[in-house]
């Protein structure tokens, strides 16, 4: 039997889903005889495929020795190390590492796009701190994300513990404080607070600043001045909230959208930038992460800060603005 405690970033998908994510190398057919003889439970009880998988729930999987040899036998790892260069923490619990811009944190759907949850297992792997044939019930991964096209800080976590305490004070935003660099369009002389609720509009699938009572909830968002260029600002963000997309509406919502944003910023100023510069992403950069006082298993980090080097590009394009 195997037995699975769904954490956070786990959360909120069907069982179905889950369990062919956990047995990945086991055939369907295998599969789902497992959910037709009502060999899947959640806390001890059947549950329908479809049903929710939900924080803290621990599923149960009685399933065979040789159909979990299948399951064992994981070929999706390689003893591979391209991770160091971008490694700025590494202890027994936590790996705090500066994402390029381009990559993915989590794998999606595309079995060929790079990400950088596989490249932290296959170099832990090779470090011999994991192992997909041994360490069935959990897998290290990031405790928050970044998009894509948004470079800096990211922090995984190694063990269950760990990972679930970083969720913790990520989501209740005490104790921990994160900062971004962003170059934003026209000149901002003083420092400021934003304070806008956030909903994502299923229509367009954007996130727009919206009403409390229609649904939008409490976004907040702090913002220092660093230096003015002509006609853009450089500025120090601190998320005192944590929405999707929140600092890149936040800041078209005071009409000073980030630079090279294709999504909320201005499209005439993100083609200069492509012209002169060949830049086509957001010029947005998590730049540091600041602990308080925490409690175990990271209780020795407290008060520590980390930072993350902008990307050399971003420096070019600063020097010659």
């Amino acid at each position: 039997m195997l037995q699975f405690e769904i954490v956070h970033n786990e959360a909120k998908q069907t069982l179905e889903k889950y369990v062919k994510k956990v047995l990945s190398n086991v055939p369907l057919s295998i599969i789902y005889k497992l959910f037709r003889k009502k060999d899947i439970k959640v806390n001890g009880h059947w549950q329908d495929k479809k049903y929710i998988i939900q924080e803290g729930d621990l599923v149960s999987i009685y399933i065979k020795d040789d159909e979990l040899d299948l399951c064992k036998n994981d070929k999706n790892l390689s003893p591979k190390d391209n991770l160091s260069d971008l490694i700025i923490y590494e202890d027994k619990n936590i790996i705090i590492i500066n994402k390029p811009r381009g990559l993915l944190v989590q794998k999606g759907n595309d079995k060929f796009t790079k990400s950088l949850d596989v490249m932290v297992l296959e170099y832990l792997y090779f470090k011999g701190e994991y192992d997909p044939t041994i360490d069935l019930g959990f897998t290290p991964g990031p405790a928050h994300r970044l998009d894509r096209n948004t470079s800096g800080i990211v922090i995984f976590g190694k063990n269950i513990e760990t990972l679930q305490y970083l969720f913790s004070i990520l989501k209740e935003r005490e104790d921990i404080q994160k900062h971004y660099i962003a170059l934003v369009k026209g000149v901002i002389l003083e420092d400021g607070i934003i304070e806008a609720p956030l909903k994502k509009d299923l229509e367009t699938g954007k996130v727009i600043v919206d009403s409390i009572k229609d649904g939008a909830k409490r976004a907040k968002t702090i913002y220092h001045v660093l230096r003015n260029y002509n006609d853009y600002t450089l500025l120090d963000l601190t998320l005192v909230t944590g929405r999707t997309h929140q600092l890149r509406v936040h800041l078209q919502y005071i009409n000073h959208p980030i630079v090279g944003d294709n999504k909320y910023g201005d499209f005439e100023v993100n083609k200069r930038f492509e012209k002169a510069f060949d830049f086509k992403n957001q010029f947005l950069h998590a730049n540091d992460i600041k602990f308080g006082l925490l409690d175990q298993p990271l209780r020795y980090l407290s008060q520590q800060a980390f930072e993350a080097d902008m990307p050399s590009e971003y420096i070019d394009i600063l020097k010659t603005l």
